[in-house]
C-alpha cells in the first residue's frame, strides 16, 4: 500500500469512529501497520502522525478513562471541516455589487462565485439575470426561472426525473435556488410528500409553471440544510448502489457520507448503498478504488465510470 493510501485510510478511520482508538486497535485495523513487527508498526504509525499534523489534521490523543491509564487517538469533525460561510444581508450586498461587475475579470468573479454559493442558506435568488446565473448543469432560463419563482415564494409545478430514471410531476411551494457540489437545486414544500425536498435542477425535463401563490418557509429554514455539503451529497433522493471487496467495504462505508452497508453476497462482496448529488465526483471517487469497487445502478453512474476509463486507456 501506497503511503498516500496509507494516511488516507488513516484519516477516514479516526475520522468515523465512535470512540478514540488506541494503537493496538489501529494497528490491528490498518493493514500497513498489522503487517510490521510492533516496534516498526510503532514507528511507522509516529511518523504518519508527524506528517499529518504538518498538513493540519488535528490528531488527538485523549484519555480513555478518568485515571488516564489508556489513551485513544481521534481526529474532531467540527476541526477537521471547514464550518460553511455566513454572510449578513449587507454582506452579501456588497460581495453582489462586486461580482455584477466582475466581468472584465474572471478571476474576481470566480472568487464571487465561490464565496456567495458558500452563503448562509445559500438562497441565490436575487442573482436571477445576472452574470452569475447560469449554472453547471442547466439552462440559464431554467434558472432565471426558478430564481424568480424562488424570490416571490410562488408555487411551481415540473416534470422531474430522478438519477434511476423515474419522471413524474411535481408540485412544489419553493423557498430558495441553491448551489452545492456545482449543481442547482431548488428547495421547497413538496406537496405530495408534505416535506421539504431539494430537487437538482438539470433534473427538471419541462418548463418551471407558475401555480400561484406558494407558502412561507418556517422560521427556522435555512436552505442549506436540505441540500447536504459534499460532492457525493444526498439530494432528492438521488441513490447509488456499489459493491465493494471485502477489504475495503468497511473503509468505503465509513467514509463516504451517509452510506449504508447492505447485504453481503455469497462471493463477500458487500452492498453499500451511497447517497450522492454530483456523479462525476462520486465517479473520480469509485475509480480509486479501482477493481475493488463495482458500481451497480444508477446506470448513468456505471456509463460515467466506463467514459472515464476508456478516455485514459485511450
Amino acid at each position: 500500500m501506497e503511503p498516500l493510501e496509507r494516511l488516507l485510510n488513516l484519516v477516514g478511520m479516526l475520522l468515523e469512529t465512535q470512540t478514540p482508538l488506541t494503537f493496538e486497535q489501529i494497528r490491528a485495523a490498518l493493514e500497513p501497520y498489522r503487517h510490521q513487527n510492533p516496534d516498526s508498526a510503532k514507528r511507522m504509525f509516529e511518523r504518519d502522525k508527524d506528517v499529518l499534523r504538518e498538513y493540519g489534521v488535528p490528531l488527538e490523543l485523549v484519555d480513555l478513562d478518568a485515571w488516564g491509564g489508556e489513551q485513544g487517538y481521534v481526529i474532531p469533525k467540527d476541526r477537521y471541516y471547514l464550518p460553511d460561510i455566513s454572510f449578513t444581508p449587507e454582506e452579501l450586498g456588497a460581495l453582489l455589487v462586486a461580482a455584477q461587475n466582475g466581468g472584465q475579470d474572471p478571476a474576481a468573479e470566480q472568487g464571487m462565485r465561490k464565496l456567495l454559493y458558500g452563503a448562509e442558506g445559500g438562497v441565490l435568488a436575487s442573482l436571477a439575470g445576472g452574470p452569475l446565473a447560469s449554472g453547471s448543469d442547466a439552462r440559464g432560463t431554467l434558472v432565471q426561472s426558478a430564481a424568480e419563482a424562488a424570490r416571490g415564494h410562488r408555487r411551481i409545478r415540473f416534470g422531474y426525473r430522478t438519477s434511476q430514471g423515474r419522471e413524474s410531476e411535481r408540485d412544489v411551494d419553493i423557498f430558495a435556488l441553491v448551489f452545492r457540489g456545482g449543481h442547482w437545486y431548488l428547495v421547497g414544500d413538496d406537496h405530495e410528500r408534505d416535506d421539504l425536498r431539494a430537487f437538482r435542477l438539470s433534473r427538471v425535463v419541462t418548463d418551471i409553471e407558475d401555480a400561484g401563490e406558494g407558502s412561507e418557509p418556517p422560521d427556522d429554514f435555512h436552505a442549506a440544510d436540505h441540500v447536504a455539503a459534499g460532492p457525493w451529497a444526498a439530494a432528492a433522493g438521488e441513490l447509488a448502489i456499489v459493491v465493494f471487496a471485502p477489504k475495503v467495504a468497511w473503509w468505503a462505508a465509513g467514509t463516504l457520507a451517509g452510506a449504508e452497508t447492505g447485504s453481503t453476497r455469497e462471493d463477500g462482496w458487500i452492498e453499500v448503498s451511497v447517497p450522492f448529488a454530483d456523479e462525476e465526483a462520486l465517479a473520480s471517487l469509485l475509480l480509486q478504488f479501482g477493481p475493488d469497487a463495482l458500481a451497480e445502478s444508477p446506470p448513468s453512474l456505471r456509463d460515467t465510470i466506463v467514459r472515464r476509463l476508456e478516455a485514459a486507456r485511450g
